[in-house]
């Protein structure tokens, strides 16, 4: 690969990142190639720094061309050789990390090194780069400057995301830099320090001991041992920095090569983008720091003036800083001439702003040689001040410099505004890069800025990419329309961001894979799209709702997954005209998005956004309950699940909130259909997302309850029930009551009369006809009319005639899912006992002498219960016969009836042969257990069993844990056992009872030590001939080894009924434990299925079910009736009905947030942050209060000058007639600046 193709290719980024081989083919070190002697050196060194020995034979050879050559110069007397000193530095003795380093020519190109930065080196993309420069080897930071590199440069650097370019050596303003790091790192986290990346670039030729870095080869790491004695001309690299860049310019003990490079390396970081690979609207911000200095950085502060590079000077901190500030505050001007040259007429405005800028030069820098070099130097500084900001950190504190940071680029970025922009637009870009939402509010969001949508879009985008949720909250309360924002273009370029490192990157791009693969290559489509995230959402939500964004694809959600496909990429490849197009639901979509990413704060504030917000915090929770699965990282997993918990608590609180307002309409909130999620209900997403919680509240719970119930009065004792079962006559008496009580002659004269209570009549609407419900009208305001709807209400203007007295009471009990649980039960006990009279006493032979009469009615009774089953299992609308029968599968207690039957019709084939004629009758009592074990669900309705099926579920998984540690054990004692007893005995059924069965018998105490102990007297007869033995007779013991079989059984003992079975009753224990404090809850969640499957259920229990069958079967087929039980618990709002349900819930949503915002408030912590910002307040205003001080001294000052000059005119004026005053004129007394006071 040569250089074209890596420039093509975006530099480094397509080298390999685990061999480093390559960077000697694309980094180069120079080498001194021309020997020009440095006449003021004694010791006949060059002018590259070295002595003549060290310089290859052909830097010495041409001498005609060295007698000639008078000025040393990097580019014409050094080449460039492959480098020799890269990898990684460990810095012996220290414990720190270890940092990366480079050596490399300084006429490397620095998109090269960037790259090498970011792909190989791993450093994150910047938000800012603060260069600081200045300073000198013999610096002494002042206390209050180093306090600014602390508190100010490295908080603001840790906020933004900065990197602090500086010299790197351990020395000076560089070593000063290295410890507020280290200083600061000990005040924080490690994880928030980490966004502080600490870059030094200094020259080759000044790192002390560079040749423990040389390597040809690379080190990883390379040793570095730092003596901290280092001499006037080198210094030692410091420990604190993370990655360096040592330029060679060929010279040795050489100050400044590293200058050219350092500006070309931050004028290209100038141009690339900020955010995660570039991805943000604006260009990472370059800030030039200058703190103290010496008049050689004039040159470099110029160049980067003339760059348009922004600078921030550090006022009092000595040097050069101190004279650009009283250059900037005190020197005042003239316009100058636009080529920035001192004009040379003597008397001109710019003779006289040169003049004082010389005054000021050869007062800060009087011992140099070329001033008018460095006059010149300041008139251009001077010329381009506007660039320039002033810092004065003993007055503004260290506390602001991130705002005085943001604000001097904001300042240097307007100089490029054009008329029609909004100047604020790019302190706002910056203010979201570094996500620094306070300083938004407090300058730019403060009321006296007018945005625009156009001034926000760019920004939206930028926050929405980043995870930055209170920009966007920012956007929306400033009037950003998130209609008229959100595209689906857009919703799938917000899609394209996510990372490739995330669980959901990770499944949309397998799915786009697969469309990629049955697609053409078209780079166009190579992207995801709104097929993959549909995709990715059918297969996370399942069959809980209709798939999403197919609708939009022009998919039908009924077709294919192979037509689909086709007909996506047909769309795609036409010009994908829908994205164009405003989504329907935005902040749905936002919150989908933000939810597959783990995004908490932000998926929290779309939610908040979203309307039905119970469902939607339930299918957040379903979403990120089922990524938790898909086998990521433990750390990742924990996170993912407690958002999913958090989800569910909200959802709890918020329906807590709505039940306590409204009990009816929140029973309507759990049931409707949602035009939003696909016509999923809070119960179905809540069943589906397995949110315990939320089916434990008591407004749920009250549902389900009456829903169990129906029109009887809950709690009716279970006897009554049963005798009313026994004796149907009885519901027609006042044995039970009903809710709804009346006189039947008064039934039947009114059709109008309201129930006791409006939940009551919400009950009755779930309970008996959704068919009634979903055709009652949308304009019904009273949920009274939806009990009427049920009974006979008017529906379209016709009154329907009430049913009589007999059939309606018939229907309230036989109707009830209770009054169909207990027929169901007492029908089951009845078909276990007669499926035990058959097998233990009328179990006959095969035809022609069996079966008899009652095993024919045993078959039969089977025959409607397999009815029931294929019922329950296809008769459900699903997709396809596969997804009906996957759907049934999922049950436990399905898979039960499976085996039961499966069991049975085998057990009936075989009983018919009389070869298989026992063995059908084994299989028959196995299956019989099968049944009989079926009875375990029925416990599931009891609040005290129910959480017990659970705790016994729990428990057998744990056992089988244990039976695998003892089956270890067993078999290892019972080997070694049979072995030492006998030494030769080839009978397999022996030995397998003495290998397995008898050690097994040993832990629950049966031990024959006859046997065992040859020491006891064993009344058995055995034999030591082997050919008795091979013929099946006892073999005699070995007594050789008895004492050891003794020991064995001791351990054995000791191990396994000692530990092992403490160890099953311990864990037996913490899972009773853990599942009896939340029995309550357990139960409730259980406690649906049972409703549901009883509720859809036909009231008639088997045998007699197979007349609700032929019943079922005559009404579909022949008169086309539908089922009014095939979805559970639906309710179809429309029109105004929705709406005002709609609003009611985001009325109780906002009063939950108000209550949780107000809870949060009044925590320890708040108020803590509170009572700091107030003390922030006040440090702030004793800090005004001190300029204004300072500043009534110079008035005061002022003042006086005056005074004495006014006194000493009007002496003048009373002399000038007599004589010359004797009294000299005052002279002004000096009152120093603030900010060169130190």
């Amino acid at each position: 690969m040569n250089e074209k193709d890596i420039e093509q290719q975006g530099g480094l980024a397509v080298m390999p990142k685990t061999d480093q081989s390559w960077i000697p083919d694309y980094f180069k070190k120079r080498v001194c190639t021309t020997f020009v002697e440095d006449t003021s050196s004694s010791d006949g060194l060059c002018q590259c720094g070295s002595t003549r020995d060290t310089h290859p034979s052909v830097a010495l050879g041409d001498n005609f061309s060295t007698a000639i050559v008078s000025l040393w110069d990097s580019a014409q007397h050094s080449s460039e050789q492959p480098t020799d000193a890269f990898g990684e530095l460990e810095f012996t003795g220290t414990g720190k990390r270890h940092s990366h380093f480079l050596r490399l020519s300084s006429t490397t190109e620095p998109s090269r090194v960037f790259n090498i930065m970011r792909e190989h080196w791993k450093l994150a993309q910047p938000n800012l780069v603060v260069s600081v420069v200045g300073g000198g080897k013999s610096l002494d930071v002042k206390t209050w400057v180093r306090e600014v590199l602390r508190q100010g440069l490295v908080k603001a650097a840790q906020s933004t995301g900065a990197w602090i370019i500086t010299g790197g050596l351990n020395e000076g303003l560089s070593k000063c830099v290295g410890e507020a790091v280290r200083d600061y790192a000990t005040a924080t986290s490690a994880v928030t320090l980490s966004k502080v990346v600490l870059i030094g670039i200094t020259p080759w030729g000044l790192v002390q001991d560079s040749q423990q870095l040389v390597n040809s080869e690379g080190s990883f790491p390379a040793k570095y041992l730092v003596k901290y004695t280092s001499t006037l001309q080198s210094c030692y690299l410091n420990n604190n920095y993370k990655a360096f860049l040592l330029v060679d310019d060929g010279t040795i003990r050489r100050e400044g090569g590293e200058v050219g490079f350092r500006a070309r390396l931050e004028d290209y970081i100038s141009r690339q983008r900020t955010g995660s690979a570039g991805s943000a609207s604006i260009d990472i911000p370059v800030l030039n720091m200058l703190i103290s200095g010496d008049a050689s950085m004039l040159e470099l502060l110029d160049i980067a003036l003339k760059n348009s590079m922004p600078w921030l000077v550090l006022a009092g901190s000595g040097g050069l800083a101190n004279l650009v500030c009283d250059i900037i505050e005190n020197v005042q001007s003239a316009p100058v001439s636009s080529n920035g040259a001192a004009e040379k007429e003597e008397g001109s405005p710019n003779m006289e702003l040169r003049e004082r800028l010389a005054e000021k030069v050869n007062q800060y820098f009087p011992s140099e040689q070329d001033m008018d070099k460095l006059v010149d130097k300041a008139l251009s500084i001077y010329q381009n001040k506007d660039l320039i900001c002033i810092y004065n950190g003993e007055q503004e504190g260290a506390d602001d410099f991130d705002t005085v940071m943001l604000k001097v680029l904001v300042q240097a970025s307007k100089r490029h505004i054009t008329g029609d922009s909004n100047p604020y637009t790019d302190e706002l870009r910056l203010a979201v890069t570094w996500n620094r939402v306070d300083i938004a509010k407090s300058e730019l969001f403060n009321g006296n800025i007018d945005w625009k949508y156009t001034d926000l879009k760019d920004s939206m985008t930028d926050a929405l990419m980043n995870d930055k949720p209170q920009f966007v909250r920012l956007f929306i309360d400033h009037g950003l329309n998130i209609v008229s924002y959100l595209t689906y273009g857009k919703l799938e370029d917000l899609y394209n961001s996510i990372s490739e490192n995330s669980q959901a990157g990770k499944l949309l791009r397998h799915i786009l894979n697969e469309r990629v693969n049955e697609s053409s290559n078209d780079q166009k489509t190579c992207r995801i799209s709104l097929y993959e995230v549909s995709q990715l959402l059918e297969y996370l939500l399942g069959e809980v709702c209709k798939p999403f964004y197919k609708s939009v694809l022009g998919v039908d959600a009924k077709s294919t997954k192979r037509k689909a496909l086709k007909r996506v990429c047909l769309v795609l490849q036409e010009g994908c005209s829908y994205r164009k197009n405003k989504c329907k639901h935005p902040w749905l979509c936002l919150f989908i998005w933000a939810v597959l990413q783990n995004r908490s704060e932000m998926a929290i504030f779309c939610w908040e956004m979203c309307g039905e917000s119970v469902l939607t915090a339930l299918g957040g929770c379903k979403l990120l309950r089922e990524l938790s699965k898909q086998g990521i990282e433990t750390e990742a997993k924990v996170s993912i699940k407690d958002l999913a918990q958090r989800f569910e608590n909200m959802a709890h609180d918020v329906f807590s909130m709505c039940y306590q307002t409204k009990a009816s309409d929140s029973f309507k909130l759990l049931i409707r259909k949602s035009r939003l999620w696909g016509d999923a209900t809070c119960l179905k997403m809540a069943m589906a997302a397995d949110a315990r919680i939320f089916f434990s509240n008591d407004g749920v719970q009250s549902l389900l309850s009456e829903i169990w119930w129906g029109e009887m009065e809950r709690g009716t004792e279970l006897w009554k029930l049963v005798l009313t079962m026994i004796i149907p006559p009885l519901c027609y008496t006042n044995l039970i009551k009903f809710r709804n009580e009346k006189d039947p002659a008064e039934v039947e004269k009114s059709v109008m009369i309201p129930p006791p209570s409006a939940t009551d009549c919400q009950y009755g609407e779930t309970v008996f006809s959704f068919a009634d419900i979903k055709n009652h009208e949308a304009e019904q305001e009273d949920s009274n009319n939806i009990r009427r709807s049920a009974k006979g209400t008017p529906v379209n203007g016709k009154v329907k005639p009430k049913r009589i007295f007999l059939l309606s009471r018939w229907r309230q009990y036989w109707y009830a899912p209770v009054s169909s649980f207990i027929g169901n039960v007492l029908m089951y006990f009845l078909f276990l006992f007669l499926y035990a009279y058959v097998l233990l006493v009328d179990f006959k032979k095969p035809p022609p002498d069996g079966p008899a009469v009652s095993e024919y009615v045993l078959y039969f009774w089977v025959f409607t219960i397999v009815c029931e089953e294929i019922r329950e299992a296809f008769i459900v609308p699903s997709k396809t016969f596969a997804q009906s029968l996957m759907l049934y599968a999922q049950d436990v207690w399905n898979k039960f009836d499976i085996l039961a039957i499966s069991l049975f019709i085998a057990g009936l084939c075989c009983r018919m042969f009389n070869w298989s004629y026992n063995m059908g009758r084994g299989i028959l009592c196995i299956d019989y257990m099968v049944f009989t074990l079926r009875l375990i669900h029925i416990f599931a309705v009891h609040r005290q069993l129910g959480p017990k099926i659970i705790i016994l579920v729990k428990m057998i998984k744990d056992a089988f844990f244990f039976l695998f540690f003892l089956a270890v054990w067993l078999s290892a004692y019972g080997v070694a056992n049979q072995a030492l007893l006998y030494a030769y005995d080839p009978s397999p059924d022996r030995a397998f009872r003495r290998v397995l069965y008898r050690p097994y018998l040993h832990i629950f105490g049966q031990i024959p030590v006859e046997e065992i102990d040859t020491g006891k007297k064993w009344d058995r007869e055995c034999t030591d001939n082997l050919t008795l033995i091979n013929e099946g007779k006892e073999p005699c013991r070995d007594n050789s080894h008895n004492w050891l079989v003794v020991i064995l059984l001791v351990i054995f003992l000791l191990v396994t009924n000692i530990l092992l079975v403490n160890l099953l009753i311990a864990t037996f224990s913490y899972t009773f434990s853990k599942v009896q404090e939340r029995s309550d809850t357990y139960w409730k969640f259980q406690r649906y299925n049972l409703i549901v499957e009883y509720h859809s259920r036909p009231n008639l229990a088997p045998p007699f079910i197979i007349l609700s069958h032929i019943n079922l079967f005559i009404k579909r087929n022949f008169r086309r009736v539908k089922s009014t039980k095939i979805q559970h618990f639906a309710l179809d709002l429309t029109g105004t009905e929705a709406n005002k349900l709609v609003k009611w819930e985001t009325l109780q949503k906002e009063n939950f947030l108000a209550f949780e915002s107000k809870k949060q408030k009044g925590t320890d912590s708040e108020r803590l942050k509170r009572t700091s910002a107030k003390v922030d307040g006040v440090l702030k205003q004793v800090g005004e209060i001190r300029d204004v001080h300072r500043r009534l001294r110079t008035l005061e000052s002022e003042m006086e000058f005056c005074t004495s000059s006014l006194q000493w005119i009007m002496e003048a004026l009373s002399q000038s007639s007599t004589g010359k005053g004797t009294k000299a004129h005052p002279t002004r007394k000096v009152v120093v600046s603030a900010s060169l006071e130190k």
